[in-house]
């Protein structure tokens, strides 16, 4: 078990570039084994979810090579076998193996993904998905076994009841090669889902409609390899736009496409943060006198369930009072206890969550609850007087690459320890 130890009330500056997006990263290393030749993945980043996904390739006899964020992945020798257990019930985006083993063997057996908790994250529209391409799917003692019918996978019409990301690429994943023509209504729009079909296309895929919510697919027998650029990610490109509003004396931020972010910069001017937008690059400005505001998160492109938890350090630095309500994930909100151990005035009612400000925070002892709440309490320990000690920070390094390094690099005093209070 490791900590962050940050000593907080620093002015931060200088520049940051973003990594590439790691919720198109976990969808793109499953697509990768469609292949019958190598994938070549660039601008992955080096998190645990990648070495998480790395490993479980290797379990399928899968060849890989990282270094230097880039992946070659090589499914020729691939086999298919039960993953029931170890890392593939480790992280949410497991889940993606479902629709890309039954795509590729006509059958799979994957544990029931884990991640981090959010409040119920049922996958019954991926199996909802599955089911209407002519797979049969049970729930097999916490693991799901899915096998194609005796006619195989047939291309058919999909309706998502709600707008998932992942149940949106699964059916993309799953109905890829399945003879005919394959419509998904509802579907999510997200950047990453574009990535996963662009990855695709140059695989030798037929999919149109990616970034809509109508996609369509024209199953094809072979997929090739190819070599593909992930895009930025977009969460982390946001959770430095709020650190560097919250505690910044002027900092760059590279590697970043506005677009895919246009619901928090509506925001964030919104509440006052001055910043010069640029083709790739988002410069903000040292920001003071901020207005509160209040947030809903909705589908793209709305304002991202994952921004909610960043963003809220910098609300707590706003006059007045607002609220937060998430619509995708309304349990998020384990957040708020660890900010007022710091001395947030904020409180969660009926999944609402409320704030008023501005407030002065002062270090304490906190643990992170899932990925995105880890980065809220990086920023309010960077803004906090004092010593903050961050605990389950195994949550941020899954997604934040380079963390440590990027903020030094800011001039944020920020260590990471092993908890010598777990050694035997």
């Amino acid at each position: 078990m490791r900590k962050f130890v940050i000593n907080g009330g620093r002015k931060l500056k200088g520049e940051v570039t973003v990594s590439g997006a790691k919720n198109s990263t976990v969808a793109l290393i499953p697509a990768a084994i469609l292949a019958d030749g190598p994938v070549i993945l660039e601008g992955v980043p080096d998190i645990e979810d990648v070495h998480a996904l790395i490993e479980i390739l290797g379990d399928f006899n899968v060849s890989t090579a990282f270094n230097n964020g880039t992946l070659v992945i090589d499914p020729v020798g691939m086999k298919s076998i039960p993953m029931t257990t170890g890392r593939i019930k480790s992280m949410r985006a497991s889940y993606y193996f479902m629709g890309a083993l039954l795509c590729k063997f006509g059958e799979g057996v994957i544990g029931m993904p884990g991640g981090c908790f959010l409040g119920p994250r049922p996958i019954d529209q991926h199996i909802k998905a599955f089911e209407a391409l002519g797979a049969i799917v049970k729930n097999e003692q916490g693991a799901i076994s899915l096998k194609s019918s005796e006619n195989g996978l047939q291309g058919t019409r999909i309706y998502m009841d709600l707008v998932s990301i992942g149940a949106t690429i699964n059916a993309i994943l799953s109905s890829v090669k399945a003879p005919g023509k394959t419509i998904i209504e509802n579907a999510a729009r997200e950047p990453e889902i574009i990535d996963v079909v662009t990855l695709l296309n140059k695989m030798g895929a037929k999919i149109r409609g990616a970034g809509t919510n109508v996609i369509r697919i024209e199953g094809v027998q072979e997929l090739h390899g190819c070599t593909h650029m992930i895009i930025p990610d977009r969460i982390e490109a946001g959770t430095y736009i709020s650190l560097a509003a919250a505690v910044g004396e002027g900092i760059l931020i590279k590697n970043v496409i506005y677009e895919h972010i246009e619901g928090l910069i509506s925001k964030m001017t919104e509440m006052g943060v001055r910043m010069d937008i640029d083709e790739d690059s988002i410069f903000v400005w040292p920001s003071e006198q901020l207005k509160m505001v209040s947030v809903k998160t909705q589908p793209y492109p709305g304002f991202a369930t994952d921004l909610q938890q960043p963003l809220t350090p910098l609300l707590l630095k706003a006059q007045g009072s607002g609220t937060i309500i998430d619509t995708i994930y309304p349990k998020r909100v384990n957040h708020i206890p660890e900010l007022v151990r710091m001395g947030a005035k904020a409180k969660v009612e009926e999944d609402t969550i409320l704030i008023d400000g501005p407030n002065e925070l002062q270090g304490a002892e906190v643990a992170a609850s899932d990925l995105r709440a880890g980065a809220a309490l990086i920023i309010a320990g960077l803004m906090a007087s004092g010593t903050t000690v961050v605990s389950n920070i195994e949550h941020i390094l899954r997604g934040y690459a380079q963390i440590v390094d990027k903020l030094t690099a800011l001039g944020a005093d920020i260590r990471m320890i092993e908890d010598e209070s777990n050694e035997n």
